[in-house]
């Protein structure tokens, strides 16, 4: 379960059709782009076309939504047989999803629910991350939840995340945003986080910003996409990378799409931070 290509250690951008002319214009010098493949598990037309043109000048990253691994239903065989169709297509550099549940039976949710955190699931959760990269062939990446409320089982929500995936043998994708969230939202900290996630397991890292909405009174931080990456998540990225060192980045904004260029300025200061770290390395 490996591939030849490989993604840069530097920072990468969420791809959205409205920027797919600039990004074809710009300089590689490193950048990469992540798509949710079920945006292009379509038999042709302009979307592969486009894709084409992008993957022939950039590492490509397949980063889905769809495969509801935390959920009590093994991924559906037919998402799947899709999504390896795109992988054999692209080979692409990395492949990844969440740890949620989004599907029961023929019910799917908008959201990406995380599941709760009991022996149980960690078992379930393994099975289904094993039974994608058999189908896939290939080795995958998990995602860290976003919570909103406290979800209580037998085992903590970090060790269901970082168990589930050493069991299955996959690597991480780390959310610094989500574990920002998940600090304010239930009132404790990124610490424990940070240092149980190993650091040669992530893959990838994904930085993106929140909403906040007043709920009876309580601030409650929302994993949107859809903000510029906030002032104390670059600060814990820039920690994280201090101990672990560079790792693939990914700036994801699904929602209030700025101009290219805002997210390009955004992925500057990711590789800005790659670089003082590459920096203090060689002078010790």
């Amino acid at each position: 379960m490996t591939q030849t290509i490989t993604l840069p250690d530097r920072a990468g951008l969420g791809l959205k059709p409205e920027h797919y002319r600039d990004a074809l214009a710009a300089p590689a010098d490193g950048l990469w782009f992540e798509v949710h493949p079920e945006n292009y598990m379509v038999d042709g037309g302009p979307r592969l076309a486009w894709l084409d043109a992008i993957a022939a000048r950039f590492a490509l990253s397949l980063h889905g939504v769809g495969l509801s691994l935390g959920g009590p239903e093994r991924p559906d065989p037919d998402h799947l047989a899709r999504l390896k169709v795109l992988v054999d297509r692209y080979n692409p550099a990395s492949v990844s999803e969440h740890v949620a549940w989004s599907r029961l039976g023929n019910t799917y949710f908008a959201d990406l629910l995380p599941p709760p955190p009991t022996r149980k699931t960690l078992h379930r959760l393994a099975e289904h991350i094993a039974q994608t990269q058999d189908a896939l062939g290939r080795r995958i990446l998990v995602e860290n939840p976003a919570l909103y409320l406290s979800l209580t089982g037998d085992i903590s929500m970090i060790e269901l995340y970082v168990e589930a995936a050493k069991m299955a043998g996959a690597g991480l994708l780390f959310d610094l945003n989500n574990i920002y969230v998940c600090a304010h939202n239930l009132g404790t900290g990124t610490k424990d986080w940070l240092a149980a996630v190993p650091a040669a397991e992530v893959g990838e890292i994904h930085l993106a910003g929140f909403t906040v909405q007043d709920r009876d009174g309580e601030r409650v931080l929302i994993d949107s996409h859809g903000a510029p990456v906030s002032d104390p998540v670059w600060a814990l990225y820039r920690d994280f990378i201090r101990e672990a060192g560079p790792k693939p980045t990914l700036i994801e904004r699904d929602e209030n799409i700025p101009a290219f260029a805002e997210l390009v300025g955004e992925a500057a200061q990711a590789n800005a931070i790659l670089d003082d770290y590459l920096k203090e390395a060689r002078h010790g």
